[in-house]
């Protein structure tokens, strides 16, 4: 049931905020955090001025039926007016579902080989590749922070940075484990094999998100080295940050330069940290984390990439798609995934509400 009233707060807001904006008295941060919210405010005020004209039609086409010569046309509008208005309300509670305050930051994300050897690691940068892939078509960019690569073009961990708005809204749901059914490169027999990668996402944490003492940290600096460097170089620029409160251990050391390792394992060590707060917060309050599309967890299987049937099945929704190339390759079939998790936690939501 939509509450009009709360509609038309909406609208009287957001034309508060414009005219705020267009005052000039408002900068900086303030300017920013008043840009931010208009622009999510401006992708409800569509639906919600579409609802409106359906309600006053609804209304006009009412009084019509009084009128015997217009009692034909009456009918065909209530007719098409009283099917749009069942979707647009539907529409209109998606839009005002409370939204993830991290949805529109960039990500970090982990992939790290499993059980299955070499295979596990190859699997590995299938992942990585798929997401390089859709990230780039999505106008996003791509940033390896820290990678340990093997011989025949796997992972065993990679982990790095999609730069974009919005990037943890559509990456969030493909945190858990990912499992492979295929005949490995290295094997000889043609046997099907069983491995597995684990892959977690990040919101990318701000300085305000997340305060990080000189005291809990220690940093130490050592010479980058292993195939898995871009840059190994016989200068000491690695950099390992260890977080004394919680143990995490973030090390970096594919940049050119220690300021630069620093920087992107400080701002891995800041988005760890803040993913740990949000997850904390929302058990605490058992918010919808905890739904049919998952928890984040990265030891949940979440979903089967099958080669010889061509196929991708994701288990929590039990959705099936046999376009396992496009998925890979970062198509539209990911997109296609995505977009049915987002959707089964949006219904998700809308049901707990009811």
């Amino acid at each position: 049931m939509i509450v009009e009233q709360k509609l038309k707060d909406i609208q009287a807001r957001a034309s508060e905020i414009e005219a705020q904006m267009n005052s000039g008295e408002v900068s900086g941060d303030e300017l920013t955090k008043l840009s931010k919210e208009y622009s999510r405010l401006n992708e409800i005020l569509p639906l919600i001025n579409e609802y409106f004209q359906v309600v006053a039609g609804i209304a006009d086409a009412n009084e019509m039926l009084n009128d015997s010569e217009l009692r034909d046309i009456a009918n065909d509008q209530l007719h098409e007016l009283n099917h749009r208005l069942p979707e647009i309300e539907k529409d209109l509670q998606i839009a005002l579902l409370p939204r993830d305050a991290a949805d529109d930051n960039s990500v970090i994300m982990e992939i790290r080989a499993g059980v299955g050897g070499e295979e596990s690691a190859l699997f590995a940068g299938d992942l990585y590749n798929q997401y390089k892939s859709y990230a780039l078509r999505q106008g996003w960019k791509v940033e390896v922070i820290e990678e340990n690569a093997t011989s025949l073009r796997g992972y065993k961990e990679i982990v790095f940075k999609i730069d974009g708005a919005g990037a943890y809204g559509r990456m969030k749901f493909e945190s858990g484990i990912h499992r492979v059914q295929r005949v490995p490169e290295t094997e000889a027999g043609g046997r099907i094999h069983t491995s597995a990668a684990s892959v977690a996402v990040m919101p990318e944490a701000k300085d305000i998100d997340v305060v990080i003492e000189d005291k809990d940290i220690r940093i130490d600096v050592f010479r980058a080295s292993g195939a898995g460097g871009q840059h190994v170089n016989k200068t000491d620029s690695a950099i390992r940050i260890t977080h004394f409160p919680t143990g995490i251990v973030v090390t970096c050391q594919n940049e050119r330069s220690q300021f630069q390792n620093k920087a992107a394992a400080m701002a891995v060590l800041r988005s760890k940290l803040y993913e740990k707060q949000r997850m904390e917060q929302e058990n605490a309050s058992n918010a919808s984390r905890k739904s049919m599309v998952g928890s984040g967890d990265r030891s949940e299987k979440i979903r089967t990439y099958n080669f010889p049937e061509q196929r991708v099945t994701d288990h929590r929704i039990k959705l099936t798609l046999y376009k396992l190339d496009d998925v890979l390759a970062g198509g539209a079939g990911l997109d296609e995934m995505i977009d049915a998790l987002i959707a089964a936690d949006q219904l998700e939501q809308l049901s707990n509400m009811e």
